[in-house]
């Protein structure tokens, strides 16, 4: 019989941790939380002192039954839960279903699953942290009473299914200002002036600076007139050369926001997806018999950015025998996490250990969870290496007042860049752009004389690591709810996506306005970030979570009150599809589902006609020639192009068929969309046309 039982969260944890320590512990599984609020009512007293209402939670009592029996037969239990307010909240709902005693050394933390991290945790079991718990109860609570009293005054005076809640309310906010300010935008116009020059056999670009040494706008082509009338000739003289040394920092490892960011950026993940495969590499993978289940990266839920020394070492040691000692980082200080708190909890996201490099476990992982493995290990593996080192040079060349200016850069040394270079929303790598050994007092020959005009654009619309960045620097949320956020506010129909990018809905619109009339302090973002610096503060025993509670609650209360007399009923009418119904003639229009919109006969119930909406792109099938190419989305909700007389005709694109024909080869045209814009290219030949931005 095993003489100690140890309770973790999931079953791949469970596979895991037994392996590392032996015969006498049995490790069992919760499948997560086992006691929650009730689904079917408030669960919170709020006449009292706000008191939670806990309940087995449905489908959990085998799971629970299991446990008792388990415990019951152990001469200690464990509880293993994550090391964050979650999983402390996770393990005292266990104690309490399972009658362990609050003051007694059950809780065991680690922020790895590694063989070492876990035998040095059971050394140094604590009691379970009432602190944490709190405040993820307080977080509850909270979100209790939002989404309890706000989600049926919606169902009552809009539609049913909506609901809100303080950080999705928020994320909805910046999406509907952002597309506010893309819609009022109104463009500026502005010049410039790109010169081509030589010196020699040397070619190299410049633009217009300003005039009489003064850096000057072209806001019109009056503006470029008057410079390109002071340009006497094309003989400039070179006035003045700047060399400077430059040195570049590398990102700190990841943290759970950073994370998010950067696989949408590099990997094209969704932080969902992202989320769920560094719970995988957590957890556990099976690295073969000769090192059984292992946890390659550290907990994936963290603030911090602090690594520890033996994982500095492990690096240090890579980065010398790949590299040379030229390239280890001499900085010995530790990155300074947002709270001292949370930097003795966790680390960064990291490697549990440096010497499983992507290449040795690719064999046993998926394509997706060695991507984001790879990422994070080079993201590591660069963090605990030396700067780069770029040389810069700024030339600016004369002719009599008019002033153009040449800059230049290229990698002295590379550093950190030759293992990893974060991207960002907009550029991801950083490119070198050469000049030529340039002197002042030498001359310079201008080949062309370029003008363009060009219009300010709009804030683009929000991605969702653009998103999660906002709410990241606005201290809205924690990096765990991120994702599933985002995942509501879209099954909600508040928004869709288009090109990646957060489009709102009309009931999305809606919804907001109706919070901003009633509940203002629900979207308010100063408050919302004001909360989570008081959960915070109950985190670390300053403040009682009961107190918080009560404050919010006696203004929001009489926002309750107002609202169900005074909001309105807001009736979203049909949009008229265009076509009448082909089975009792009746008017289509088109409704909202779960996949997206639909048509749908307006005589429902009556009539239960409903069609896929078509759009068509105004090219005609280049395979049967009768048929129309429409848009269409697979599975996945990839779009792909077929034509309208499927299954007669097969004919199926990736990419968008454009209505002319290859100028080479006469075959179909299709547009092909790239990082920095599209490009119209044939299907057949190599003929290509210049990108689209």
């Amino acid at each position: 019989m095993s003489e100690f039982l140890v309770i973790v969260e999931s079953p791949a944890k469970a596979k895991t941790i037994e392996r590392y320590l032996g015969k006498k512990y049995k490790v069992r599984a919760s499948m997560g939380h086992v006691r929650d609020l009730p689904k079917s009512q408030m669960g919170v007293d709020v006449k009292g002192s706000f008191e939670p209402k806990y309940i087995t939670i449905r489908g959990k009592g085998p799971v629970l039954k299991e446990l008792k029996t388990a415990a019951k037969k152990a001469k200690k239990v464990y509880l293993a839960a994550d090391p964050d307010r979650e999983g402390e909240a996770i393990a005292w709902h266990l104690a309490h279903s399972l009658d362990i005693d609050l003051d007694s050394k059950c809780r065991v933390v680690f922020n790895e699953i590694t063989k070492d991290a876990i035998k040095e945790s059971f050394k140094h079991p604590r009691k379970i942290d009432m602190d944490r718990v709190d405040a993820q109860q307080a977080r509850r609570i909270l979100d209790r009473l939002v989404g309890y009293n706000i989600s049926p005054i919606l169902w009552k005076k809009v539609k049913k299914g909506l609901s809100a809640g303080r950080v999705q309310s928020v994320a909805l906010r910046l999406i509907i200002n952002r597309e506010n300010e893309i819609k009022n935008f109104q463009p500026e116009e502005y010049w410039t002036i790109d010169g081509s020059f030589k010196k020699g056999k040397d070619t190299f670009q410049t633009t217009f600076y300003g005039l009489n040494g003064k850096k000057k706008k072209l806001q019109s082509e009056n503006d470029v007139k008057e410079v390109l009338k002071k340009i006497k000739g094309n003989d400039f003289s070179i006035s003045k050369v700047t060399k400077k040394e430059r040195k570049r920092n590398p990102s700190p490892s990841f943290i759970t926001s950073s994370l998010q960011q950067e696989a949408a950026r590099k990997l094209n993940f969704r932080a969902r997806k992202t989320m769920m495969l560094a719970q995988q590499l957590y957890e556990g993978i099976e690295l073969g018999k000769k090192e059984g289940t292992v946890g390659l990266i550290t907990y994936m839920r963290t603030d911090s950015v602090r690594i520890s020394d033996v994982a500095k070492q492990e690096a240090v040691n890579i980065i010398e025998s790949e590299y040379g000692k030229e390239f280890v980082s001499t900085s010995t200080s530790n990155p300074k996490s947002k709270s001292a708190k949370t930097q003795d909890a966790h680390e960064a996201i990291r490697p549990t250990s440096a010497f499983r490099t992507p290449a040795a476990v690719k064999p046993f992982l998926s394509r997706d969870q060695h991507r984001l493995y790879r990422m994070i290990w080079e993201r590591f593996i660069a963090s605990q290496m030396a700067p780069a080192i770029m040389d810069t040079m700024s030339v600016d060349l004369l002719n009599g007042d008019v002033q153009f200016r040449a800059t230049g850069s290229k990698v002295k040394f590379a550093g950190f860049m030759k293992v990893y270079i974060e991207g960002n929303d907009d550029q991801s790598e950083e490119k070198e752009n050469f000049l030529p050994d340039l002197k002042e007092g030498e001359k310079a020959k201008s080949d062309t004389i370029d003008p363009k005009q060009h219009f300010t654009q709009p804030p683009p619309r929000y991605t969702e690591a653009r998103l999660v960045k906002t709410l990241e620097e606005l201290g809205i949320g924690r990096p765990s709810t991120y994702a599933p956020t985002l995942d509501t506010i879209q099954k909600r129909g508040y928004v869709s996506l288009d090109n990646k990018r957060f489009v709102p809905t009309e009931l999305g619109e809606i919804v907001l306005e109706l919070i901003v009339e009633f509940f203002p302090e629900i979207i308010d973002v100063e408050f919302t970030a004001k909360m989570e610096k008081d959960l915070d503060s109950v985190e670390e025993g300053q403040i009682r979570w009961v107190s918080i509670i009560d404050d919010f609650y006696k203004d929001f209360e009489i926002h309750l009150d107002k609202a169900e007399k005074e909001m309105e009923k807001v009736e979203i009418k049909d949009e008229y599809a265009g076509e009448d119904c082909d089975i009792c003639g009746n008017a289509m229009v088109i409704k909202m589902g779960r996949y997206g919109k639909f048509m749908a006969c307006s005589n429902f119930p009556d009539c239960r006609n409903t069609k896929p909406i078509v759009k068509e792109i105004g090219v005609k099938c280049p395979k049967c020639k009768t048929g129309n190419v429409i848009e269409r989305k697979s599975k996945k909700k990839r779009i792909f192009y077929g034509c309208d007389q499927y299954p007669t005709c097969e004919f199926l694109s990736w990419e968008k068929p454009i209505d002319r024909p290859c100028p080479k080869c006469s075959e179909l045209l299709v547009e092909k969309k790239l990082k920095k814009g599209n490009q119209i290219q044939c299907s057949k030949c190599d003929y290509k046309e210049q990108h689209q931005q």
